[in-house]
């Protein structure tokens, strides 16, 4: 998660998380997410880094405050997880949901696609 040019990781404390969702409140923000697959017979990579902007509605400090007292941002960066409560935050996003939630699927099937293209042609 970045904002501002500043990468957010996971919350160091429920402070910490109150800090960051209030940055994030009411903005957008990015996050990136790296691949890499690795053919372990040839050394071929494929290392990709798939971005999706996100953006937040205007949050109030209780509700803060609220979802950081579940617990559930302790351990994702950027103080939320798209996939669980802190969906309620998110006005819309630009780009790949499933990048935000940790794996850009599709970006890597496209991967996997490639690498078995490549494969076929080596038999």
């Amino acid at each position: 998660v970045a904002l501002d040019g500043r990468a957010l990781g996971k919350p160091a404390d429920a402070d910490d998380a109150v800090h960051m969702l209030k940055a994030l409140s009411g903005r957008a923000h990015d996050v990136f997410t790296g691949v890499c697959l690795m053919d372990a017979a040839t050394g071929k990579r494929d290392l990709r880094v798939v971005g999706t902007k996100v953006f937040f509605r205007p949050l109030i400090e209780e509700e803060i405050r609220a979802y950081v007292a579940t617990g559930e941002p302790m351990d994702k960066a950027g103080a939320y997880g798209i996939q669980g409560r802190g969906a309620l935050f998110i006005d819309w996003i630009q780009g790949d949901y499933c990048n935000v939630v940790g794996l850009p699927l599709c970006r890597l099937g496209k991967m996997l696609a490639q690498f078995r293209e490549n494969q076929d042609c080596r038999a």
